[in-house]
């Protein structure tokens, strides 16, 4: 959770970052931005900030998971050391995005570096390094009043609720690649991941935040690609044990393995391949998840959005199913029409 409501906006810095493929320029600033207007200053903090609230943290990382070597640590390392030093490392940022954005689909933006301080992570209080990007600017109308009559005008800007992509340096686990945390809400496709891995190259942090969401997909994965090719199991029984697997990290505060297994799959054969297959999954993906972590009720509701509780049946019925997979039976009419039977005790 991170508290930003008695923080203070520092320094302000942009730079105008075009795409090199398009043969577009890169526009350094020669000085900071005079943010001492306290409604811009609010505004600021709104804009750069309140996507920000919750939030999955990670680490810094390069090749050889050698942090140092990351562009972006080190200038980070030097905002946090000297802050007379700010505006002439956030030209650095500028002009490492610059040679990063090369893809025919990254747009060219407006870049914000900002410095902030006294912002709440974890009960603590620290400095923290922002480096927000803003690709898309909309049009908006602004009525003057002039005499007796009205003036109606136009221009574009940027919209304050639709933060484009982010990233906060909290001052915290500088040993370890500092910590976090990313917004990238425009560009999915793999193409346009340059925010994350060209230009922060970052890596998901070991905590319960990750612990509890690698665990939700490694589950979802075996019970949905592997399961059925070593057991004859319904898509009821499979929906019935993805259920139980997400109603198991909602309603206990720590996860324990063995205790996992036992209710979620409670059948021998079951666990052995679960075990089986959690072993080569982690192997491939190259994660590392704690048999034992606090379970982050954040991630639970983030990634129990992705577990599919809905047995489509042509194009004629959708089934919600939620639980107790003993109230619902499948069979076979002697014509050869397939039927689910349903039984349940009230109707709304």
């Amino acid at each position: 959770m991170i508290d930003y409501k008695n923080c203070n906006i520092e320094q302000v810095a942009v730079h105008k970052v075009g795409n090199k493929t398009h043969r577009e320029q890169l526009f350094l600033s020669k000085s900071i931005l005079d943010t001492s207007d306290v409604k811009l200053n609010e505004l600021l903090k709104k804009y750069f900030l309140k996507p920000f609230v919750e939030t999955e943290f990670y680490n810094f990382t390069f090749s050889d998971d050698d942090f140092e070597l990351n562009p972006i640590y080190h200038y980070a390392k030097t905002f946090f050391a000297d802050s007379n030093a700010f505006h002439k490392t956030s030209i650095r940022i500028a002009k490492h995005l610059f040679e990063v954005s090369v893809h025919p689909n990254i747009k060219s933006g407006d870049l914000f570096v900002a410095k902030f301080n006294n912002i709440q992570i974890d009960d603590e209080s620290v400095d923290v390094i922002g480096i927000f990007k803003s690709e898309n600017r909309q049009p908006f109308l602004k009525v003057n009043s002039k005499k007796d009559d009205f003036v109606l005008k136009y221009d574009d800007g940027i919209n304050i609720d639709k933060l484009d992509k982010g990233c906060l340096i909290f001052n915290v686990a500088k040993s370890e690649g500092y910590k976090v945390c990313i917004v990238d809400k425009l560009n999915k496709s793999m193409e346009a991941q340059y925010w994350r891995d060209l230009f922060l190259k970052i890596t998901p942090c070991n905590d319960n935040y990750h612990y509890t969401k690698e665990f939700l997909d490694l589950t979802k994965s075996f019970v949905t690609n592997q399961i059925s090719e070593e057991f004859d199991l319904s898509k009821t029984d499979k929906i019935d044990m993805l259920n139980r697997s997400v109603d198991y990290f909602k309603t206990h505060d720590s996860f324990n393995k063995r205790e996992f297994e036992e209710n979620v799959f409670n059948d021998d054969s079951f666990i052995d391949s679960f075990r089986n297959y959690d072993r080569e999954y982690r192997r491939q993906n190259d994660i590392s998840i704690e048999d034992d972590f606090e379970i982050s009720t954040f991630a639970v509701k983030k990634q129990s959005k992705a577990f599919k509780k809905v047995l489509k049946l042509d194009d004629n019925f959708d089934i919600f199913i939620h639980g107790d997979n003993s109230k619902i039976t499948q069979g076979v009419e002697k014509d050869g029409r397939k039927f689910y039977k349903i039984y349940y005790e009230n109707e709304e």
